[in-house]
């Protein structure tokens, strides 16, 4: 059997996010397939069968790790590694289901050479892989565009593949088999401020910077002011390996200064463990997700929807990315324009008072999770990686990389950081020359 390496550059465990929750999935539904290792930076603390759990290792040794595999799984590898492999027999797919430009041209602290080195990594993922999978066809079409772009579709690969589905497939985020499953009360009637009447609006997931968690606050704000019952309760906010981001302060800050922090408004400090969602998602009343109008959006796969889609719970949630289409299309919720308070109070008011509509939108949402099952979703990794490996003959980012680290030694310590990068790269370079 073909041994398979999964390489996750986020937390994997009892609480993680999207990027670990996916490498944890992936290694779970491809051990009937391969022999399966999961490597994460933590030590993971979740029982997988028949996959072996393996401690991260430093940068400088990730090449010759993944070099015993005949292939390997990843969202991005450390630059001198993607080069390495592309170089070998190792069969390398890259998940590309974050846009990781995207997210850090959303950071508040975000410096022109974190930009451009989310670039790179992403150039640098797309010139060296063998092949690749997204989240959704519209991101899929990002990728083809980039991947032209450097040179790797050409006439040969075109005859041979003319979908070029064995380039680059489409895996979205997946769901469990298995329903969700009722337990304890968990939000009504047990969090301090939440009767056991009151209409909770989840927000599930964590507050990045790219989201808008300020509109769905001032709209809570207004509705506040008409009736006593609606409440906003925010799942996470300490990311496992990231922590809080600045969004998160801003959205706690609003709160307490419109007056409705602890009494409309609710935040769960830390970050809810995996498989604690299901209840917090069953007590719901709706899911709740919004997003300004930006870049990062247009390609976004927002997976907390999904997640609305398993517990059958009708959302409302900005409009401009993929799975607000889907909601959209299929009369799941609403869809409201980005930053439009206004938009918020109707849509939130006709779910909540209109018993009809709010009907339509859970028989909508009937079977909706379905075709992201994860077993399912994961059938096109699966034939990918399959497939022999070969070497990669991308174009060579070298000159872009030394730029990129020239300019973050500017950014953190002026013209003597460069001075002082450019020497120790003098040294390594006659030492590599003598021995």
């Amino acid at each position: 059997m073909r041994t398979l390496l999964v390489y996750s550059n986020d937390h994997v465990g009892s609480t993680m996010s999207g990027p670990g929750i996916r490498a944890y999935h992936f290694a779970r539904e491809l051990a009937g397939s391969f022999e399966v290792t999961l490597m994460a930076p933590n030590a993971v603390d979740l029982s997988l069968e028949r996959v072996e759990v393996a401690p991260a290792v430093a940068p400088g040794e990730v090449a010759r790790t993944a070099g015993r595999f005949d292939a390997v799984v990843a969202q991005y590898l450390p630059l001198s590694a993607m080069r390495r492999l592309a170089r070998s027999d190792v069969r390398v797919v890259y998940d590309l289901y974050v846009p990781l430009l995207g997210e850090y041209l959303g950071m508040a602290d975000a410096t022109a050479a974190s930009v451009e080195g989310a670039r790179l990594v992403q150039r640098a993922a797309l010139a060296t892989g063998d092949a690749f999978v997204c989240a959704g066809e519209r991101q899929r079409d990002l990728w083809l565009g980039m991947l032209a772009a450097l040179g790797r579709i050409d006439l040969d690969r075109y005859r041979r593949d003319p979908s070029l589905r064995g380039l680059i497939d489409v895996v979205p985020f997946g769901l469990p088999e298995a329903p969700p499953v009722a337990g304890d009360a968990v939000l009504k009637g047990v969090l301090p401020g939440i009767r056991g009447s009151d209409k909770v609006l989840l927000w599930g997931g964590g507050i990045w910077n790219w989201l808008d968690p300020l509109t769905v606050i001032r709209a809570v704000e207004r509705l506040s002011r008409l009736r006593g019952d609606v409440k906003l309760v925010f799942l996470g906010l300490d990311h496992p390996q990231v922590g809080r981001m600045q969004m998160a302060d801003r959205a706690i800050e609003l709160a307490r200064s419109l007056e409705v922090l602890d009494r409309f408004v609710f935040f769960r400090p830390g970050w809810l463990p995996y498989e604690e969602r299901q209840a917090f998602l069953l007590e719901a009343d709706l899911g709740v997700s919004a997003h300004f109008d930006t870049f990062e959006t247009r390609f976004a796969f927002r997976t907390r929807l999904l997640d609305y889609l398993w517990a059958g719970l009708p959302i409302v949630t900005t409009g401009g990315d993929e799975l607000g289409d889907l909601v959209l299309r299929r009369g799941l919720g609403r869809v409201v324009v980005a930053e439009d308070v206004g938009g918020w109070v109707d849509a939130i008011q006709e779910l909540l008072e209109n018993r009809e509509a709010y009907e339509t939108a859970r028989a909508g949402l009937a079977g909706a999770g379905d075709d992201f099952s994860w077993p399912r979703v994961v059938e096109p990794l699966a034939r990918l990686l399959a497939t022999p490996g070969a070497r990669v003959d991308g174009p060579s980012l070298r000159p872009e990389e030394l730029g990129l680290r020239l300019r973050s030694a500017y950014e953190a310590a002026g013209a003597r950081g460069v001075a002082a990068k450019l020497a120790r790269r003098a040294r390594r370079a006659v030492f590599r020359r003598r021995s």
